[in-house]
């Protein structure tokens, strides 16, 4: 089946309403698989078409090494879908991360896209053994690493994802980027390379390839969580044990977020004083900074990081558009930048 094209330039915001009113049920998921992709852009075009033929959404990236899949498919065509991935050789077994939280609003549109990589790690992989990558951890053997005085707990995820949700004792880097990560963790983890570590990003891939950087790296005992914090909390549920993780997962989809653990840990980025952790994308598109927002501020601002981004997004279209460049280095969305890690250590 294939896309139409009214289909195709739907607004983001029709996008919105007709998944809010198709009455569809959905499971949100995410899975990768480092394996070997002859032709990524075959393989991109048939799993659009098959995928967009059940009704799928998400956002999927394509790569000579592998696929990487944040998505959602009809409850309906569940079984469908599973069995049609499983069938594909290059994804035989591949295992799914299930939501924590399940609703319709994860995804509004199925894009798939060809990437050269399906995380952006900056890496060039002839120089190492990617395959080479750590051993895995259950949510039990995670606990016992967090507790373990002498093991290093790193968080493989960037710092505004940290801020909202960690593990107890996690180290955090102050860094926005997976390549900012991986080019500064040997220098700053240095001196424990041959402490017992435990890496965790949000649902493993990132992990996979961290691991086998930092043993490429000297790192002699390296872990991480399989399936990242998703399957961590889906172990805690089922089996009954403690709950280490402090507030919420941040997901890259619609919802922003997912409640892992009750803790509110963060505070609101406008005010500074209420605690929050929902993250909102300020509705002036020139700014469109990412922020933390209490009820009270998204309220009295409307979904907008300031007064001044409200006040421009009334002006006329080719106003926006000429300072648009200037207002994305605003100085509101610097200062979000500059207190991070003071709103963290706070």
């Amino acid at each position: 089946m294939q896309m139409t094209k009214e289909e195709q330039y739907k607004s983001r915001k029709q996008r919105r309403i007709d998944v809010a009113c198709d009455g569809v049920e959905r499971v949100t998921l995410s899975f990768y698989k480092y394996t070997t992709i002859s032709d990524p852009q075959a393989m991109r075009d048939t799993l659009f078409e098959d995928w967009y033929a059940m009704g799928c959404l998400g956002r999927i990236y394509v790569a000579h090494e592998g696929i990487n899949a944040q998505m959602n498919v009809p409850k309906s065509k569940w079984e469908q879908f599973d069995q049609y991935v499983q069938a594909i050789p290059e994804f035989t077994g591949v295992p799914y991360k299930i939501a924590v939280e399940q609703d319709n609003t994860s995804f509004f549109k199925l894009t798939i896209k060809v990437k050269n990589k399906i995380v952006a790690d900056g890496l060039d992989d002839a120089q190492f053994d990617p395959s080479n990558t750590g051993d895995y951890l259950t949510a039990t053997e995670m606990n016992q690493y967090i507790e373990d005085p002498d093991a290093v707990v790193i968080d493989m995820r960037n710092a505004y994802e940290a801020e909202v949700g960690h593990f107890e004792s996690a180290q955090i880097m102050d860094v926005d980027t997976f390549r900012d990560q991986l080019a500064t963790v040997e220098e700053q983890f240095s001196g424990q390379k041959d402490k017992k570590i435990a890496l965790y990003c949000t649902g493993g891939i990132r992990c996979e390839k961290a691991s086998a950087w930092m043993k490429h790296k000297g790192f002699s005992d390296v872990h991480h969580v399989k399936g990242g914090i998703i399957d961590y909390a889906h172990q805690v549920k089922e089996q009954g044990i403690e709950n280490k993780f402090k507030g919420k997962n941040f997901v890259f989809d619609e919802r922003m977020g997912e409640r892992v653990g009750d803790e509110i840990i963060s505070t609101c980025h406008l005010c500074e004083k209420t605690a929050a952790d929902d993250y909102y994308h300020c509705k002036h598109q020139a700014c469109h900074v990412l922020f933390i927002g209490c009820d009270p501020c998204m309220n009295r601002k409307k979904g907008y990081c300031g007064f001044k981004c409200r006040a421009m997004d009334k002006l006329p279209k080719p106003v926006i558009k000429k300072l648009s460049r200037r207002h994305a280095e605003s100085a509101q969305a610097v200062s979000f930048q500059k207190n991070r890690m003071k709103r963290k250590s706070a």
